[in-house]
């Protein structure tokens, strides 16, 4: 076996407590089988997600991150997911800006009843970050200052 056969990703998960995160315990209720490396963390709503937030899991070792929400129109908090959306897509482009693979964080729409969905979720964002190669610890570099 070589070292990425073994490897296992480290997943954070940033689930919406209305819909996503119901959907991952119906997923549990019911037993269906998803991959056991991802860490699950529940948010009032996708919208109130900061992106710091996901920049900080991959800089404390997560491998990948997950964040997922209410479809649209669905949101209870009306148009929290459709906030996510934006802040996300911006976010993307500024992680391949800051030379971390976007395909490293996820975005999805899981509602309460698709337990089945978010098993399936979870196996292909784990699979996706799987196929990278493990995440190099983000570091603070120290500069130092040149006085003339």
């Amino acid at each position: 076996m070589t070292k990425n056969e073994d490897y296992e990703p480290k997943i954070i998960a940033f689930l919406c407590n209305w819909c996503s995160y119901a959907g991952a315990d119906l997923a549990g209720v019911s037993r269906y089988q998803y991959a056991s490396n991802v860490r699950i963390i529940r948010v009032p709503c996708s919208g109130r997600i900061n992106p710091l937030f996901i920049i900080k899991a991959l800089q404390e070792g997560a491998d990948g991150v997950l964040v997922s929400g209410c479809h649209p129109g669905d949101c209870h908090y009306i148009s929290g997911n459709l906030v996510a959306r934006r802040k996300f897509a911006l976010l993307k482009n500024y992680l391949a800006f800051i030379g971390i693979e976007p395909e490293r964080v996820h975005f999805s729409w899981v509602s309460a009843s698709e337990g089945n969905r978010f098993a399936s979720l979870i196996d292909d964002v784990v699979a996706s970050v799987k196929r990278l190669k493990p995440i190099k610890k983000l570091e603070k570099k120290e500069y130092t200052t040149v006085h003339a």
